[in-house]
Order: C-alpha cells, then structure tokens, then sequence
C-alpha cells in the first residue's frame, strides 16, 4: 500500500492514527504508537496545560517521532493547551481538534509547522474547516465511542471526500484491515483507530475497563446523552442505563432541566478510567467492541491491521 504524499509528510509508516481519547489518551500511548509508525496523539480533554504538558513531555522521553495532541475546543484550558503545543513544536507534529472551531488558531500553527486536522461529523463540518485553512480532516462516523454525530461512517466518508480537497481521514467503526481497507476504497488517505488501542498493553485504562471492552458483544453499546444534545456513545452498565433512564423522563416534560443529568455524568470517564468502576463509570467505546479479542502491544495491532488491508488491497484474502 502507497501512502499518500500527506501521510509521507508526517512522516508515518502506517498511515493509522491513534484516537486522542480523553482520559485515556497519555504520553506513554501515544510514544507507542508513534514509535511503531503511527501517528500517536495525546487527548488533551478538559485537562489544564501543565498536565498536558507533562503528557507531551513523557512522549518526548520515549520516542524521537513525531506525535499528536488532540485539543477540545470546549475546554475552559483550550487557550493555554494550545499556547503549551506552540511551545512544544519541535516534536508535537499534529493537532487534532473537537468539539469547536480550530479557526483563530491555524495561522500560529501553521507558522510553528504543526499540521491541523479537526475531526468532523457533516460534509458542512468539512468545507468550513477546509475553507478556514486545515491541513485534512477526519470523518468520524457514530459507530465510534466517545462523543457522535449523527452519520454512519460508510456514509459520512465518501461524501466528505467529494466535497473537499484536502486529504480525508476515516473514523469511527475501523478495528482491524478489513475496515481500514474499506476506508481506502471510499477515498480516505488514512484511518483513526480509538476503540482498538483500549486494550493496547501500553493503554493506562483499569483492567475493568480492558475486561469490558474485551467482553463486549456487537450490540454492547448505547448511545447517552441524546436528548440533552450530547450525544455519547458508550458500553452498557447500570451507570448508562441509569442516565438514559433520567435523561427520557426529563426529557418527556414540558421544561426539562438536565441539572441532575449533567451531575450523575460529572467525573464517570474518569472513574471508569482510573478507578475501573463498573457502577457509575462511564465506559466509552465504538461499536467495534465486540471485534476485539485480545490485548496486544500497540506495535502489534498496527502491523496487524496494516497487513490485513494491504492483502485485501492487494486483491489477497
């Protein structure tokens, strides 16, 4: 398989990028990843810059690869998370953004060489970000974990692909060669992986959290947060449930408050995270859980997934 020019330019051996998971997204990740011949990206979050910063430099002690960092524009530190990539730009390679626009910041970036690729979810979302000046973008489909939009995958990435003419990345529902094969057929230059590298040896998540994602089965997922206008796409628990639950009931009257939604949400991706709670903890993880079967070094799933969609690409099966 021929990596495209923009792949090349960062320097990349698997054009496979490593999702920038809050919480679960570190320095260590990320180094992996890179260190392999992906491109590793730390999740910025809600975290403020001196944690990121941390994360950036952990990253720059275990690998001499470029890396990413992947900034929430929503994030009350999105301005000093930036300002901490800036002066980072010797080794952060990429930014990759959510849950905003990326707009005020693409000239500084652009002067410090750093590449910026927003993850988008419309083909609207796509011809905004190409006309403020990115580099590419992801299309990310609702199969993914995490925050969703609103269009499948196999849908969204074509679409996107004829509708800009900067180069494309595909997410959400890819966790092995077959999908990131799939991707390529639509006209994608690369793929985002999130889900897959949960179970990744160098991934931090509570070994509660690896056990989940490992049991999951193709329908052990569901998505929160949709009538408050959040959508989220998480694994099945009580705590989930129980946020739907609330979430329908208030939902259902004439002035919904989700004050008491929002709190039962505060804090569960960390205690999922960290603490592995199974109680009310928040599981985030795309739709290809039930795919994935086995913990293996991050090295080992990129060389993994490669080698399966260079043989289908290939015409080998």
């Amino acid at each position: 398989m021929e990596l495209s020019p923009f792949m090349k330019s960062l320097g990349l051996k698997y054009p496979i990028f490593q999702g920038g998971m809050a919480w679960v997204a570190d320095g260590k990740l990320a180094a992996a990843v890179s260190n392999a011949g992906g491109l590793g990206i730390i999740g910025a979050g809600n975290a403020p810059a001196e944690v990121v910063d941390k994360e950036i430099q952990i990253a720059k002690s275990l690998t001499d690869r470029p890396f990413g960092v992947n900034v929430m524009l929503l994030s009350p530190y999105a301005e000093e998370v930036v300002q901490t990539v800036l002066a980072n730009k010797d080794k952060v390679a990429v930014v990759t953004t959510g849950a905003g626009n990326p707009g005020k910041y693409v000239d500084e970036f652009k002067k410090a060489n750093i590449k910026v690729i927003p993850v988008v979810g419309s083909v609207a979302l796509a011809r905004m970000m190409e006309r403020v000046g990115v580099d590419a973008v992801v299309a990310e489909g609702m199969e993914s974990g995490g925050h969703i939009g609103k269009l499948t995958t196999m849908a969204l990435v074509p679409q996107v692909v004829d509708a800009v003419s900067i180069p494309v990345i595909a997410a959400g529902g890819i966790g092995d060669g077959r999908g990131m094969a799939a991707a390529f057929m639509l006209g994608a230059q690369g793929v985002q992986m999130g889900t897959r590298f949960l179970v990744a040896a160098e991934c931090k998540v509570h070994p509660n959290y690896k056990k989940a994602v490992l049991k999951a089965k193709d329908v052990s997922t569901m998505v929160t947060g949709d009538f408050a206008g959040h959508p989220s796409r998480v694994l099945k628990n009580k705590m989930a449930q129980k946020f739907v639950k609330l979430e329908k009931a208030e939902a259902a009257k004439e002035h919904p408050d989700y004050t008491q939604v929002e709190e039962l949400g505060n804090g569960s991706l960390q205690r999922a995270v960290i603490d592995g709670d199974t109680e009310t903890g928040s599981f985030m993880a795309g739709e290809i859980s039930g795919m994935v079967k086995k913990q293996q070094p991050a090295a080992e799933i990129l060389l993994e997934v490669y080698t399966q969609a260079d043989k289908l690409l290939n015409g080998e099966h």
